[in-house]
């Protein structure tokens, strides 16, 4: 792995993945347009949207920075059965399946304070927990794959694994939130 921290060095690596990035982002903005209408209608789950992107990009960012020391560390091997990868990806789905519940719980909470619900708690924690746990599985596989493609090519996990897994986690929080509320609602 290289070991270049001149500005130019990050500069040369950074700037095309984040203008990549970029257009990923948009995109997720489109799809949260064509969403608009039924986030309008049931507030409870317009409330769940910022916090469910941040959440899906929160757990890609810790278990990107936990698989980045153990590569500078030298102590992971990228097999099915390391048991950094194995605990870490765990915990990340423990941390999902505990934290997404409650994300529901309180943003209908919010919103019923607020204006009332035209949701059931029941509902919105449904919810909140298809999409965290589904956001679970996705962010393990994202930081995987970008903590792996990373190490083959030589670049420093701590440039490019956390922007890349946090902006594509967003997408994806937006993406999922939609398909589970369609499954759902």
């Amino acid at each position: 792995m290289e070991t270049r921290w001149s500005p130019r060095a990050i500069m040369r690596t950074m700037l095309p993945i984040l203008l990549v990035l970029t257009g990923i982002e948009l995109a997720s903005g489109f799809v949260l347009d064509t969403f608009e209408g039924t986030l309008l209608r049931y507030p409870s789950l317009l409330v769940l949207v910022p916090v469910t992107i941040g959440m899906a990009g929160n757990l890609g960012s810790i278990l990107a920075a936990r698989l980045s020391t153990v590569v500078h560390l030298g102590l992971l091997s990228f097999e099915p059965d390391d048991e950094y990868l194995l605990g870490n990806a765990v915990a990340t789905f423990g941390l999902a399946l505990t934290l997404f519940p409650l994300v529901g719980a309180g943003a209908w909470v919010c919103q019923t304070l607020v204006s009332g619900s035209r949701l059931g708690v029941g509902t919105v924690v449904l919810v909140a927990f298809g999409s965290g746990a589904v956001l679970a599985v996705l962010a393990v596989f994202v930081t995987l794959v970008t903590t792996y493609a990373a190490y083959r090519f030589g670049l420093d996990p701590d440039d490019v694994v956390i922007p890349v897994v946090t902006n594509v986690c967003d997408v994806l929080g937006v993406v999922v939130l939609f398909l589970v509320v369609r499954l759902v609602v």
